[in-house]
């Protein structure tokens, strides 16, 4: 396959999860803005997934004030911001014309339908729609390509560049909507476990649609460390990051199979899951679950380096 047609597969499905992404982060603030601050103004949930998903210094110079309907115009609609929803799914489909030919007619029509019920969204009087109407719509869209690609691709090298940056940037993502916990301050360090914290806690499983497939693991007590081990350490839970790191890697060595030589960046995948292998919640939380999470998300951008330098050429998308 030619390097400028696999990374565009590759970006398709990075853009693709990076969505939903932004979609689950706008939830996750929403149900901890449903709380009363009884801290005084020490949270700000809003500005929370501004830091988390890494925009807030673009917000900050065009919009200023973090307040709701500023951080979802930022990041659903906004095209000046690329991490966008719209932004996000118009460099999909994007990405996807430049390739056409490599796409069945399946995958290639669900994108046409997410960019054209994205484009009518925009033409909406906001104040009609919630932050969940957008939640929604974010993640049936991106549903529906993801299906498509997984019931109708060809399961050859291309599927695996469009799962190498889907599990990617689910590495990615997972790390940040965790790390919206850390942002979001409770009222005092006295509250710890209080039931404030655990609500918090449980807004990140709803964010991820978590919340039945963690009872059937753990019972119904909803605790930090159980949450922890859930999204880091379960490989039976699909968003965790050693499930992505798994997927990923299965993946890297496929294409190490089919093509007769391994790389940099199997090499690296290898490492990423060896670390997670080893880790437990104790390992985590004694390292700081923020340390942890940010030194995740610097070996997911230097194995996105690797995997560029490795396999992709081009311009960066």
């Amino acid at each position: 396959m030619l390097s400028r047609t696999a990374e565009n597969l590759y970006w398709l499905a990075r853009y693709i999860e990076r969505a939903e992404t932004n979609a689950r982060l706008m939830e996750v603030a929403a149900r901890n803005a449903l709380l009363p601050d009884t801290g005084g103004g020490m949270r700000n949930e809003w500005q929370s997934v501004l830091h988390a998903s890494g925009t807030k210094q673009g917000f900050d110079e065009k919009y200023g004030d973090p307040v709701q309907r500023n951080v979802e115009t930022h990041m659903f609609f906004d095209r000046d911001n690329p991490s966008s929803v719209a932004s996000c799914i118009h460099q999909a489909r994007e990405n996807g014309r430049i390739v056409r030919t490599a796409l069945t007619t399946q995958v290639w029509e669900a994108l046409n339908s997410a960019s054209a019920e994205m484009t009518e969204l925009g033409r909406q009087e906001r104040s009609r729609l919630s932050t969940s109407d957008m939640k929604d719509f974010a993640l049936r869209h991106m549903a529906q390509v993801r299906g498509a690609i997984l019931a109708t691709q060809l399961r050859n090298d291309g599927y695996d560049f469009m799962n190498i940056g889907h599990y990617l940037e689910r590495a990615d993502s997972t790390a940040r909507i965790l790390d919206v916990k850390y942002y979001v301050l409770l009222p005092n360090v006295a509250m710890v476990g209080s039931g404030l914290d655990n609500y918090q806690w449980r807004t990140v499983l709803h964010a991820m649609n978590a919340q039945r497939a963690f009872a059937w693991v753990y019972g119904g007590e909803v605790t930090a460390s159980k949450i922890v081990d859930f999204l880091v350490l379960n490989d039976q839970a699909p968003r965790s990051l050693i499930s992505s790191a798994q997927g990923l890697l299965d993946h890297l060595e496929r294409l190490a199979r089919q093509y007769g030589r391994s790389s940099g960046a199997t090499a690296r995948g290898r490492q990423m899951v060896a670390r997670l292998s080893q880790m437990t919640v104790a390992d985590i939380f004694d390292e700081g679950l923020h340390d942890f999470l940010q030194s995740h998300l610097r070996d997911v951008l230097d194995l996105g380096s690797e995997i560029s330098a490795s396999y992709l050429s081009g311009e960066a998308r």
